[in-house]
């Protein structure tokens, strides 16, 4: 019996939904922050934690040639680095 083969178009947009997501999550925060310039709650080291993930993500989409990890992760690094900014200015 042989084993059904996965679209590779439907894995590919499967990586670019979740790349959305991924990338959704911190507009809500950054919209906030820059809104309120409020930045008590934000966590230092959470966003250094993101930056640098973000960093080793994009080196391992570069190797892998991916397209969706590479695009959540610059949009996402670019998202943390706003909150880093606002975190050292506000």
């Amino acid at each position: 019996m042989n084993k059904k083969e996965i679209n590779p178009k439907l894995v590919e947009a499967i990586g670019y939904l979740g790349s959305l997501l991924s990338c959704i999550t911190f507009v809500p925060q950054v919209y906030l922050t820059w809104q309120t310039k409020n930045v008590a709650s934000l966590s230092l080291l959470m966003i250094l934690i993101v930056n640098f993930s973000c960093m080793v993500w994009l080196t391992y989409a570069f190797l892998i040639k991916s397209k969706p990890v590479l695009m959540a992760n610059t949009i996402v690094l670019i998202l943390s680095l706003m909150l880093l900014y606002f975190k050292l200015t506000f």
